[in-house]
């Protein structure tokens, strides 16, 4: 890839299907293995998706998920249209979770997607408006 060419990818994800869900970060996980990306930043990546994927499934009703290849770093969007996060902070910390019980019997709702999803990222932002969805954005590099 030259510097001003990337590859970009663009998954819907389906709220109602945690069976399907993940299928976007490994398919990413085979793009970037099949270009020769380094495998910590795979794996990174791979995390960081799947985390979201996951909260977009419980807490979002689903959404679309973005990622842009670059030279050195890789970006990726989730964008739902759910209830939106009321506190930030407050869904920052470890364990936090508003995951309902039915939810934590599929094994699920933990409170570690945001944290994980920051903890391996370069960059992260999360935007967020209660009534009409999140937006998470996370570079990361190589």
């Amino acid at each position: 890839m030259s510097a001003s060419e990337s590859i970009k990818l663009r998954y819907d994800v389906n709220g109602e299907d945690f069976v399907t869900c993940g299928q976007a970060s490994e398919d990413v996980k085979r793009t970037l293995k099949g270009i020769g990306i380094p495998a910590d930043t795979i794996r990174r990546v791979s995390i960081a998706m799947y985390e979201g994927e996951i909260n977009m499934v419980i807490h979002g009703g689903g959404g679309v998920a973005q990622v842009e290849i670059f030279d050195s770093e890789i970006k990726i969007v989730l964008a739902d249209t759910g209830k939106g996060i009321a506190d930030i902070d407050k869904a920052m910390q470890e364990g936090f979770s508003t995951a309902t019980d039915d939810i934590r019997e599929l094994g699920f709702g933990a409170g570690m997607g945001l944290p994980n999803m920051k903890k391996y990222s370069d960059e992260f932002r999360i935007d967020s408006k209660v009534g009409e969805g999140t937006t998470v954005t996370m570079t990361i590099k190589f």
